[in-house]
């Protein structure tokens, strides 16, 4: 008799591994998906007999004529809202940084004041802290809608960035911190050779995700009256009663931009993984 050729279970679990990490299977779930979600709301729309208009979305997004090709107001807007989150990002992680050495610093009264600032920021709506600095601290500091919002939006996000560095300074060895003092290191070249190059790798990742929050949360400043995407989105569906095409184009460029942030991310933490 001759015997059965059977494939290993491990073989086959291999290649199933392997079928599930392939981008082709990634590319063919997101059709599927892009094709479920666009039936879904070609059903929805004929149902409550919505009349879809895309061919009047360019327009708001570039504005092409004779002699030049100008942004139109979604592009615009996208324009304000990535100059918000950049200025808020590098503003909330310096608060963040502090915050988080101020935590674990050896005065009980620096611990006290930044644990009370991470409890208080972290416990209240950020719409709030914006209407709370642009309404009252405004008229007092001087502040206009522009470095209101920004201040808000790094106050915020700086709460949740000091845990996040806190949690990554605190993994690193105590022993390498003590070694480090032992060779003569100060406490400022200690943090900056051997503390604060390991704990960006460990908190890199939830740092990745607290910027894409500090993206969707920037949609917020349109409360203030600040053109950003949001609100310039605001402006148009009020004027043209165009609202689920102009939504869905808004969350488009959100989801390309969060997206972009993402990979970025990704490379620059295989960038810095240990050898």
């Amino acid at each position: 008799m001759h015997r059965m050729n059977r494939t290993p279970a491990h073989t086959l679990r291999r290649r199933f591994r392997r079928l599930w990490r392939s981008p082709v299977l990634d590319a063919i779930l997101l059709v599927a998906l892009a094709a479920g979600t666009g039936a879904v709301f070609l059903a929805g729309s004929q149902n409550m007999g919505y009349h879809w208009q895309w061919y009047r979305i360019p327009r708001y997004l570039l504005t092409i004529d004779a002699e030049a090709v100008a942004a139109g107001p979604l592009v615009q807007g996208l324009l304000v809202t990535l100059q918000i989150s950049a200025a808020s990002l590098a503003l909330s992680l310096a608060i963040g940084l502090v915050t988080a050495i101020l935590r674990l610093a050896q005065s009980p009264l620096a611990a006290l004041l930044a644990r009370f600032y991470v409890e208080v920021v972290r416990n209240t709506p950020l719409l709030i802290q914006i209407f709370f600095i642009y309404f009252v601290l405004g008229p007092l500091l001087g502040l206009e809608r522009m470095p209101a919002a920004i201040l808000s939006l790094s106050l915020f996000e700086g709460a949740y960035i000091a845990e996040i560095l806190r949690s990554g300074i605190l993994s690193v060895p105590r022993q390498q911190v003590e070694a480090s003092y032992s060779l003569g290191l100060s406490a400022y070249a200690t943090y900056r050779k051997v503390i604060l190059p390991q704990a960006v790798r460990t908190a890199l990742p939830p740092l990745a995700s607290q910027t894409i929050s500090l993206v969707k949360d920037s949609a917020l400043v349109s409360t203030i009256a600040i053109y950003d995407l949001t609100m310039q989105a605001q402006a148009i569906i009020a004027e043209t009663f165009l609202t689920f095409e102009v939504w869905l184009t808004v969350a488009a460029l959100y989801l390309l931009l969060t997206i972009s942030l993402s990979f970025m991310a990704h490379a620059l933490e295989n960038r810095l993984k240990l050898p």
